[in-house]
């Protein structure tokens, strides 16, 4: 008999999904119907009494991806609402750190919110004006949700337990950001729900190495994702890079050439609204830098 289920986790050739019923198995993928991710949405039949088989992926309404080591489209969750991109003060995130998460987020339609973890360091922490953690005002002029924690004292974990209620959500960062820090505030039981997935594996289960899906305590579901050094973007269409400067939109087709790439061709409407001050240089610098590494 076929049952639906939730992937919680995926390695290999093999995962552990989540019946509808909330029982949780092993499964293993058979190669003709591909490899399902963290977060999807899979048709299981049951091979014996404790493993099941993904017979069926279904449509998935987005993937979250990033590029590997060939700047490679690689995909590590599916059926994402909002993807919390979380950065602190230490370690100090690169200038355009942020602007490479956001063009992925907007080019894979899901919802951004950024999350300045480690609050309670800025007060003794200088801080880089010309780096995200200098624009965050602007961040939020722009539309952002923007928010601040802190998991050692204000301004605490409450925003950020009201945004998460009833989403499918994804913590992406940087490692040393304090992620794992804050999936051990959302779920206190964390050691408990790692030893059931291992139980389920038959071996154990690396949160800091493996993209993991959990059940909210209070509504919704939260998936960590390993920390990586730099955050890079796989190579991609220049409308796809455009989108992740939601500012740019009101110029687009203004443009003297209609094939104009932004980058200072000649009656360029988004590059004299830069000069202008209307788009913010920063942001402009931002989006030249990320098309030039899109080459």
């Amino acid at each position: 008999m076929k049952q639906l289920a939730l992937v919680l986790v995926s390695y290999g050739g093999q995962g552990v999904v989540e019946l509808d019923g909330g029982e949780r198995l092993k499964c293993k993928y058979r190669r003709s119907v591909g490899r399902p991710w963290c977060g999807d949405r899979v048709e299981v039949e049951m091979a014996d009494g404790q493993s099941a088989v993904v017979t069926r992926i279904l449509p998935r309404k987005n993937e979250f991806s990033r590029a590997d080591t060939r700047q490679r489209k690689q995909t590590i969750a599916a059926n994402i609402d909002q993807a919390l991109i979380v950065i602190a003060p230490q370690p100090a995130p690169s200038r355009d750190l942020v602007e490479r998460y956001l063009v992925a987020v907007h080019s894979l339609n899901i919802q951004p919110v950024i999350v300045l973890n480690k609050a309670d360091l800025l007060e003794n922490e200088q801080v880089d004006c010309d780096g995200p953690l200098g624009h965050m005002d602007d961040y939020r002029q722009l539309g952002y949700r923007v928010l601040q924690t802190s998991c050692l004292g204000e301004p605490g974990m409450g925003r950020l337990n009201e945004v998460l209620q009833g989403k499918t959500s994804i913590l992406v960062g940087q490692s040393g950001v304090g992620k794992s820090s804050l999936v051990n505030v959302l779920l206190p039981d964390l050691d408990l729900r790692t030893r059931a997935l291992s139980h389920v594996t038959g071996k154990g289960t690396h949160t800091t190495t493996t993209t993991i899906m959990y059940d909210l305590p209070e509504g919704g579901w939260l998936i960590d994702s390993p920390g990586v050094w730099e955050y890079s973007l796989w190579q991609m269409e220049q409308i796809d890079l455009v989108s992740g400067f939601i500012e740019f939109e009101p110029f687009l087709g203004q443009c003297k050439f209609n094939d104009c790439r932004h980058a200072q061709e000649p009656d360029c409407a988004i590059s004299a609204a830069a000069q202008a001050g209307i788009i913010r240089p920063w942001r402009y610098r931002a989006y030249l830098s990320l098309l030039k590494q899109n080459v």
